[in-house]
């Protein structure tokens, strides 16, 4: 079998989310070709794991100080580019097309009647999920976006649906909680507005990840260049995690016992609704703008417990090897079990 794998890159999420899955189809002895876009190749990093990977430029959007600017997204998108990469994509030596909300491979899949599934966090919005900020044109956006044959969302309840549990790699060990020490990470923020911010809580160590080269350390502010095993590494020590609500990263809080305190994007529906489910389902608090009072009573909570979740990038990939025969209400039923809290 060989796969064409397609990821959205405008954010992380995507990325860490189809890097575990690459390690369980390598594992698994299945060839894959990726493809990235939304992002250009020089901006993204510790790519190890899917080899001679192609970066396109796909579909994006553009963001000022938190917010989504609709124009702004609208004229820096090339949509002739994209169609011409649409209609230009071979598809020809694969088996099948594997999408995480990746516009260019789902839409070659359907105009070349390839076989196409969707595995990613915004098809489970198909189902009965927690909405807000949803409008007419999110809606659509959400529906055509990357259409596939066969979808798997995910999220942190199944809410009677369909739905898989978070993908994510397991946790090495027991992650440690030093109480002063948060993970920050709000790629959407002016992050000069950041530093403001959270420079006055002087009782708190704030590791600040951001699109810089080096490392700055500066009183109880820490910037840090991106970086995927010192992310990791600072995201199992801390206490809690501050971040716009993007789903991949507040999936790996939860599952090592983190607190969060998340701030969405402004005007992406997928980040309020993802908020809400937060509220609703007792696992985080929000916020819309930067807030010290919240920050406050944030940062004198306990955290949770950790959340253990099962490996759905491995049940997923022996799934595809079987066929794909089991439909996808059982396999999201066998691997809700699994989960502990």
């Amino acid at each position: 079998m060989k796969i064409l794998y397609g990821v959205q890159a405008t954010g992380n999420g995507h990325i860490t989310r189809a890097r575990t899955m690459a390690h369980e189809l390598d594992k698994a002895g299945i060839a894959v070709d990726y493809i990235f876009t939304g992002r250009p190749c020089n901006k993204l990093f510790n790519m190890e794991p899917f080899g001679n990977y192609r970066c396109l430029p796909g579909l994006t959007f553009a963001t000022k100080k938190g917010k989504i600017q609709y124009l702004k997204t609208a004229v820096t998108n090339n949509l002739i580019k994209f169609i011409r990469d649409v209609y230009i994509l071979d598809l020809s030596s694969y088996d099948l097309v594997i999408t995480d909300f990746e516009p260019v491979t789902a839409w070659a899949a359907r105009l070349k009647h390839k076989h196409c599934i969707a595995i990613g966090h915004q098809y489970a919005f198909k189902h009965n999920v927690p909405v807000a900020g949803s409008n007419p044109v999110a809606r659509l956006i959400m529906k055509i976006f990357a259409p596939s044959q066969r979808s798997l969302g995910i999220h942190w309840h199944h809410f009677n649906s369909a739905i898989l549990p978070p993908m994510i790699e397991p946790v090495e060990g027991n992650p440690s909680c030093k109480a002063n020490k948060i993970l920050v990470y709000l790629p959407f923020n002016d992050n000069n507005d950041v530093i403001h911010w959270l420079s006055g809580f002087h009782n708190h160590e704030f590791y600040i990840y951001c699109d810089i080269e080096h490392a700055v350390d500066n009183s109880n502010i820490h910037l840090r260049p991106f970086s995927r095993q010192g992310f990791i590494n600072d995201l199992g020590d801390c206490s809690g995690i501050i971040s716009n609500a993007g789903f991949e990263l507040l999936s790996e809080g939860l599952q090592c016992g983190k607190k969060l305190l998340v701030m969405p994007l402004k005007g992406q529906m997928e980040q309020i609704s993802n908020a809400l489910a937060l509220q609703q389902l007792g696992y985080g608090d929000v916020m819309k703008d930067f807030d010290d009072e919240s920050l406050q009573i944030w940062l004198a909570k306990p955290n949770p417990r950790p959340r253990s979740y099962p490996n759905v990038a491995r049940s997923i990939v022996n799934w595809i090897k079987s066929g794909m025969t089991e439909d996808e209400a059982s396999l999201a039923r066998r691997l809700w079990s699994q989960v502990r809290s």
